[in-house]
């Protein structure tokens, strides 16, 4: 799925990629419990995710290399920047117009035309980013996760595009005039539980460790809103169910999701 141009870190802002620096303290948590929690959640209409298992034989210096995600990035026509959306930024986000998805991936920050797809942290702005948040995660915990991140990431975007995208007509009529459909903006917040997620936790099923908002933006602008439960993989070890839809909190997201229930 995932380009496999890489970036050098000082190069690239350490926020451009499509996961809320918040949200990254919950995959260190995740990777810790997954050898002695034993996986219990409901089927999920995504399929499950299954995951690199790079790791450490010995201690190296973490890489410094970014990975170039598959995820075309909406680019607003105020800015050049490749810094991820702010809160304020997501909750009020700009109209930002469509790039072709086959736009090069610009080497460094400042050039004239700025990256088109969301970029990965390295492996030492992960280990940085968990560490301002007062965990100390080895480096050899640090080579799963980052992979892993990375793949479960792409499996996301996948979702949205195959589950909704590309499969509702009227959805894929609204996205065939720039190519496709783009990541605008994201969040992450792994304390706060979707309603679905929540009535799973009542019904005695494991509750996600953690949950992404992504605004899509299509052709012309318009803007859809898509929620990211990430759920254990059954059977433990490095896998992940991931229950992908849009919000019912505009005319688009309850199209999709009522198209979808009567099979489009």
């Amino acid at each position: 799925m995932g380009s496999s141009t890489a970036h050098n870190e000082s190069a690239q802002p350490a926020s451009s990629c499509p996961v809320d620096p918040a949200a990254r303290a919950a995959w260190l948590e995740n990777a810790k419990e997954e050898s002695n929690r034993p996986p219990n959640h409901p089927l999920l209409p995504s399929s499950p995710t299954a995951t690199p298992t790079a790791r450490l034989t010995k201690t190296r210096p973490l890489a410094s290399d970014r990975e170039t995600s598959s995820i075309p990035r909406a680019l607003s026509s105020s800015s050049d920047s490749t810094s991820a959306p702010t809160t304020q930024q997501y909750q009020h986000p700009p109209p930002a117009p469509i790039a072709p998805l086959d736009s090069p991936v610009a080497a460094a920050a400042g050039e004239a035309t700025p990256p088109q797809h969301w970029i990965y942290p390295s492996e030492r702005q992960f280990y940085e980013a968990l560490r301002r948040k007062n965990h100390s995660p080895s480096p050899t915990v640090i080579a799963s996760i980052v992979p892993i991140h990375n793949a479960v990431n792409e499996r996301a975007w996948s979702s949205i595009l195959s589950d909704w995208e590309l499969r509702s007509p009227g959805a894929r009529r609204a996205n065939a005039a720039c190519g496709g459909p783009r990541l605008r903006s994201f969040s992450g917040d792994s304390t706060k539980l979707t309603p679905r997620a929540r009535m799973y936790g009542w019904l005695g099923y494991e509750r996600p460790f953690d949950r992404h908002d992504w605004v899509v933006e299509r052709c012309g602008g318009e803007a859809v809103e898509y929620v990211i439960d990430f759920y254990r993989g059954r059977g433990g070890g490095l896998s992940f169910f991931l229950d992908v839809r849009p919000k019912l909190n505009s005319w688009a997201g309850w199209k999709l999701r009522l198209g979808r229930l009567v099979g489009w």
